[in-house]
């Protein structure tokens, strides 16, 4: 644990003493600008690197130590996926189950449901201090034959070693003030909030308000504006027109809201008739007219990479989507997901990971790129800056 803190360490001794300054994402009023004043504002914005679930490339994700990593890498925002326990706390996890990063199976053995034939254990069916007693680790898998555990990325940190537990949301925030407190004042550097709202569906039909709770702590901490340096995402597009339209106005703030897009098929997201759970469709969102319907309720959207980018793309043919400019059109800023440099992670049409962020940052111009990897994200769009 002690190289661990003080690799830590290093970096943030690293990033005191660096000069380069990130600004904050402006988001423009929406309707405000003709198309082409907007292409200029995009072309001379300062593109962000969030850290997806903190650097995860190098430590587990949604650690405390990983949020510091990716804080000393300069991340401009660091993620938190949120979800609720069974006595209404908010934990950072980025399933609402505990089964793929935690030892709940051992120290928990019978306590799971039973979803489409498989156990898993749902983070809502048990407290914070249970949460708080479970061992946290890299993502993994179990074999079918032999039981053992294995990493779903094998180059990354090992399994169980160290020691990383769960995290409150208010322990994650009050870490990244902390630092924009001891470190950023010192050089005029902030790191924001990137905070996603994770299955409402799922909450509320457990009886739970994750959305009226997570603005609250939100509200608590200073995060009332839309000038503050936070976004709150949401695959859910019923629930986001919510905060839009209700909760934040009767909470009297009103942030940055991201519409994450997913496929229909991956099931993210359902809505209950008659009790039943239906997958949400979201093929609305990639029809002509999208972007100016989600513009209504959000400042941005996040979509899967090769809803921009197409995979038949090749190095020589680049198959690009309208999202983008879309999108841009529509007043909405782009953040895609997730950029990894993981074997099998770089798709045909890059030659290496650098290549792929230059080709979503600089061709397709995106406005900021979700990644495991902050610190490669960062030097490449500092060397463009400069």
């Amino acid at each position: 644990m002690r190289i661990l803190f003080l690799l830590v360490t290093m970096y943030l001794l690293s990033a005191c003493v660096t000069t380069m300054q990130n600004s904050d994402v402006k988001v423009k009023a929406k309707g405000s600008t003709s198309i082409v004043a907007n292409s200029l504002q995009q072309s001379i914005k300062h593109k962000i690197v969030i850290a997806h679930r903190g650097a995860s490339g190098y430590l587990p994700e949604h650690s405390l130590a990983a949020k510091a990593m990716a804080y000393a890498m300069r991340a401009d925002y660091i993620e938190q996926d949120v979800v609720m326990t069974k006595d209404d706390k908010l934990i950072v996890l980025h399933d609402h189950f505990l089964d793929r990063v935690t030892n709940v199976m051992s120290v928990f053995p019978h306590r799971y449901r039973v979803i489409d034939g498989k156990k898993r254990w749902f983070a809502i069916d048990f407290t914070l201090a249970e949460i708080k007693s479970l061992r946290m680790t890299e993502g993994f898998t179990i074999d079918a034959k032999t039981q053992h555990k294995k990493n779903i990325y094998p180059e990354r940190f090992p399994l169980f070693k160290s020691h990383f537990t769960v995290s409150t949301l208010q322990e994650e925030i009050e870490l990244i003030q902390g630092l924009n407190h001891s470190l950023g004042k010192r050089n005029g550097y902030q790191v924001g909030l990137y905070v996603e709202i994770k299955a409402p569906w799922f909450h509320r039909h457990e009886g739970k308000d994750i959305s009226t709770a997570t603005l609250q702590v939100l509200k608590k901490y200073g995060y009332t504006k839309k000038s503050d340096k936070i976004f709150v995402q949401c695959f859910d597009a019923d629930e986001l027109q919510r905060i839009n339209d209700h909760l934040m106005p009767q909470l009297g703030i009103n942030l940055k809201l991201v519409q994450l897009i997913a496929m229909t098929d991956w099931n993210e997201t359902y809505t209950y008739k008659n009790n039943v759970a239906i997958p949400y469709q979201y093929d609305w969102m990639f029809n002509t007219g999208a972007m100016k319907k989600i513009a209504q309720y959000a400042d941005g959207i996040g979509p899967w990479k090769p809803m921009i980018v197409s995979d038949n793309s090749t190095i020589d043919h680049l198959n690009i989507t309208n999202m983008v400019k879309d999108a841009h059109a529509a007043g909405l800023v782009v953040h895609p997901y997730t950029f990894r440099k993981d074997p099998g992670r770089i798709p045909k049409y890059a030659k290496d990971f650098n290549q792929l962020l230059n080709i979503f940052l600089y061709q397709v111009g995106v406005d900021g790129i979700f990644t495991d990897y902050t610190d490669i994200a960062v030097k490449l769009i500092n060397k463009h800056e400069k």
